[in-house]
């Protein structure tokens, strides 16, 4: 018999929150998913995320009205709101007795940020400011968020440590993430909630966001169309597999940690960085098909490589990931042929 949570997901129809919501009701929780369905990209896809939950497309497009699963019922609920609105988040919290919360709400990519700065300060500072006043004030324990690797910049210290430096992002996006911490430790030193960062390295798999690497090569690769490959494939990404990072997630949600202290800040990561030339070798191989290379010149706010020390978050919390890059490829080429109707 489980000790059955209550817990608010926000971002939940996103990639790594759809991912999260999905485990959490199959090990017997109560989800309350959150999301704005911004069009950032494409939102068919985060609808079709929804409709794995359950939860139908006419009925989460209408803001602020919680809906409940078709199939699991009150197990997973879902409201469409904004994470900064301060009238209607504060009544979800009335609504509901959570146990924990966990922000993964974000205004995600690092390019985007340098074109649309003023999202970035809503949604990753505003609505982070909003959810944790919440905790406070509705007595939320624990709230576990998402930070990023991009907070490390461009770093020559590898394989980056959670104790570096962190004071000099490239980007505005790394930027709004590092405050997310700075604001998390002040909670965490005045009312003595439990927080605990999670610095995410680049996540690929099944149900993957559109504008990343992975999602953006297989659909050129299969379509005959070229891949822009920047700094001409001299960059390194600790990428991450989906499966290994929620379980990290579901782990910090619901383990003590070893580490007593209020504020916990922990890289999560494969911790075992791959070329990106390697990488769409390895998509090429489950294709069968040789990709047109368009080689580029480094982007503004990118950086030259990023590498994990997970070592913090193995010895509290027992993390282990174990999916290789050629197995993780595969999963996510299998689901993009099956959504796509490709097979």
């Amino acid at each position: 018999m489980i000790n059955k949570k209550t817990i608010l997901i926000s971002g939940a129809a996103g990639f790594i929150g759809y991912h999260l919501c999905e485990a959490l009701v199959r090990l017997g929780h109560n989800v309350i998913g959150l999301d704005n369905i911004n069009d950032y990209y494409n939102v068919n896809l985060k609808y079709s995320r929804l409709e794995q939950l359950g939860i139908k497309q006419e009925k989460a497009e209408v803001f602020n009205v919680i809906s409940e699963s078709y199939t699991h019922g009150f197990q997973i609920q879902f409201i469409r709101m904004n994470l900064e609105d301060r009238d209607e988040l504060p009544k979800l919290f009335e609504t509901f007795d959570f146990d924990m919360v966990c922000n993964l709400a974000a205004q995600p990519g690092v390019r985007y940020s340098i074109e649309n700065p003023k999202a970035y300060v809503d949604s990753n500072i505003n609505g982070f400011l909003n959810i944790i006043e919440c905790c406070r004030k509705y007595n939320i324990k624990r709230l576990v968020y998402a930070s990023s690797s991009s907070v490390y910049g461009n770093s020559n210290e590898v394989p980056f440590k959670e104790i570096s430096n962190v004071d000099k992002p490239i980007s505005l996006y790394a930027a709004t993430k590092k405050s997310n911490e700075l604001m998390a430790y002040s909670y965490s030193h005045l009312y003595k909630i439990e927080t605990i960062g999670l610095r995410f390295f680049t996540v690929y798999g099944p149900w993957g966001r559109p504008d990343m690497a992975m999602f953006l090569f297989t659909d050129a690769i299969l379509n005959n169309k070229p891949i822009n490959v920047f700094n001409n494939g001299r960059l390194s990404r600790d990428f991450t597999y989906i499966g290994d990072i929620t379980e990290g997630l579901i782990s910090t949600l619901l383990l003590d940690s070893k580490d007593s202290s209020f504020y916990k800040l922990y890289n999560i990561g494969y911790s075992s960085p791959i070329k990106l030339i390697d990488f769409i070798i390895a998509i090429e191989d489950k294709l069968g098909i040789k990709a047109k290379k368009k080689m580029l010149p480094m982007q503004p706010g990118d950086v030259n490589q990023t590498w994990a020390d997970v070592s913090h978050l193995q010895r509290d919390y027992d993390y282990r990931p174990n999916t290789s890059v050629k197995e993780g490829v595969e999963a996510f080429v299998d689901w993009y042929k099956s959504y796509y109707d490709l097979n």
